[in-house]
């Protein structure tokens, strides 16, 4: 359910932004604020489950995931929604993290691949099956219970833990990296507030506006204070040590971008089949179903390929797919069949599947074991982190592009031009005979119709945009992976036997 509500909401935001009267920059928070609640927590978690016990902190974090399910299902503003998002993250930056411990600490050594694997087809199942069972809730019901389904479900879980469970504490508890903590908490959300606000349609003032600067200036100071508290503390809260390891570094830079266009490109998707195609709710989740199943189906068998040979080449196929798909989408129209959308999504489950595995295994592949938890949780950071930034940065060129588009297309329209006569006078003589208006009536509403139109367009147009700067961040992405240092299999020497 954790993994499942980065993915539900995304089919139900054009109900959520109808509900409340809010456009694209204020809507792009509820997607925002749970993200980054969980990035926040993904380090922490680790430190709180030694401090406090295992079963104890899990329980604390199903609780909450559950408290803010139900503040979600009950808000009444966009304000509290988002408020309530972030007390979700909360939750569910605990519950993931430690879900994976647990299972690990619990399985002996030859069940826990078995185990794991479980627990990883939940996880990919609910980033295929999120956005349709989000669809079908919203169309059936309400967008209010995508969010409620989760109470029956964490009270469920909360029963489970307490009779299944055995608590579990780690009697050598490092000291908590207080400064760390508050230092990133203020830095993230001030940083992707000022990028999101920086070309909102309410700030009439842009970059220049005073409390961009404010929050541009404030989360600087924070970032500095966190590199200086994590290569200074003893125990870091992330430790950025590790980021001195070259393929980590690199690999970790190539996660954050990809992040970017991944997480992006799923915010935008569900926005277009919906608003420009017509598709309802549920029609626009199921299309994404073939992407988790393609890339689990995909991932062990490249993961044995990888390892017997170079395993930049499926890195690198992965990465031209990936923008492929993008750009693919970049040339989308309010003509664009269901066929030509659904071969960009096989694309990218296939890309992803042939991505993802290999470079987590070149980032990892020189980590000592004794640090291989602390970087497995850091890659998941950046990984949130990225589609976090994602969202803001294609959420923000949205609005951007959809005005320009606007402004272009309403400067292009010559209302005395033969063409637009031709075309009004058309749409005036079928209302007039196939709806009954009156001349004076049909000519207001042919307008109408020739506005609304050019504002579709543009709509249109600002996705195809923001499809194109995603393929073009992917392909920036890939570039680093030409300088992984993949370590080359050796094959077995036979040996010879002296007589």
């Amino acid at each position: 359910m954790a993994v499942l509500d980065s993915t539900i909401v995304n089919v139900g935001l054009p109900k959520i932004m109808a509900s409340f009267g809010v456009g694209i920059d204020k809507i792009e928070w509820v997607l925002t604020a749970y993200m980054l609640a969980l990035a926040v927590m993904l380090p922490t978690s680790g430190w709180l489950a030694d401090r406090f016990g295992y079963k104890r902190m899990y329980f604390i974090g199903i609780l909450v995931f559950t408290f803010g399910s139900f503040l979600c299902g009950m808000s009444g503003d966009e304000n509290t929604l988002i408020f309530s998002r972030v007390i979700q993250g909360l939750g569910a930056g605990i519950i993931m993290p430690l879900g994976m411990a647990i299972v690990s600490r619990e399985f002996p050594p030859h069940q826990r691949g078995m185990a794991l694997g479980f627990w990883a087809i939940s996880a990919a199942a609910s980033v295929s099956f999120g956005p349709l069972i989000g669809g079908y809730l919203v169309d059936n019901f309400s967008w209010q219970l995508i969010f409620d389904v989760n109470v029956p479900i964490g009270i469920f879980g909360l029963v489970a833990t307490i009779v299944i469970q055995r608590e579990y504490v780690n009697k050598n508890v490092r000291n908590f990296d207080f400064w760390g903590f508050i230092s990133v908490s203020i830095f993230l959300p001030l940083i992707l507030y000022a990028l999101a606000e920086g070309s909102a349609t309410t700030n009439t003032e842009g970059w220049g506006a005073t409390y961009v600067m404010v929050c541009i200036a404030i989360s600087v100071i924070a970032f500095v204070a966190f590199l200086t508290a994590e290569l200074t503390v003893k125990n870091p809260l992330i430790d950025l040590r590790l980021f001195k390891n070259y393929n980590f570094a690199v690999s970790n830079i190539i996660m954050f971008i990809f992040g970017i266009g991944m997480f992006g490109s799923t915010f935008l998707l569900p926005l277009y089949l919906q608003n420009s195609l017509g598709y309802t709710a549920i029609q626009a989740g199921a299309v994404f179903l073939p992407v988790g199943i393609i890339q689990g189906m995909v991932s062990p068998v490249v993961g044995k390929i990888a390892d017997k040979t170079n395993a930049k080449i499926p890195i690198i196929l992965g990465v031209v797919l990936l923008a492929f798909s993008f750009y693919l989408n970049s040339n989308m129209s309010f003509l664009t069949e269901h066929d030509a959308v659904m071969v960009t999504l096989y694309l990218r489950g296939f890309s992803m599947g042939i991505m993802f595995t290999p470079l987590m295994a070149i980032s990892l592949i020189d980590i000592p074991r004794e640090k291989m938890a602390q970087a497995s949780g850091i890659s998941n950071v950046i990984r949130q982190l990225g589609g976090s930034f994602g969202v803001a940065i294609l959420a923000t060129l949205l609005l951007t592009r959809v005005s320009y588009h606007t402004e272009m297309y309403g400067e292009s329209v010559n209302p005395r031009s033969e063409t637009y006569q031709a075309v009004s006078v058309k749409i005036k003589q079928q209302l007039i005979q196939h709806s009954g208006s009156s001349p004076a009536a049909a000519a207001r509403q042919s307008q109408a119709i020739i506005v609304g139109q050019l504002n579709k367009e543009s709509y249109i147009r600002g996705i195809d945009d923001d499809f194109l700067v995603a393929a073009f961040f992917t392909l920036v992405g890939g570039i680093p992976v030409f300088f992984l240092r993949a370590k080359k299999k050796i094959a077995p020497t036979k040996t010879i036997q002296h007589e």
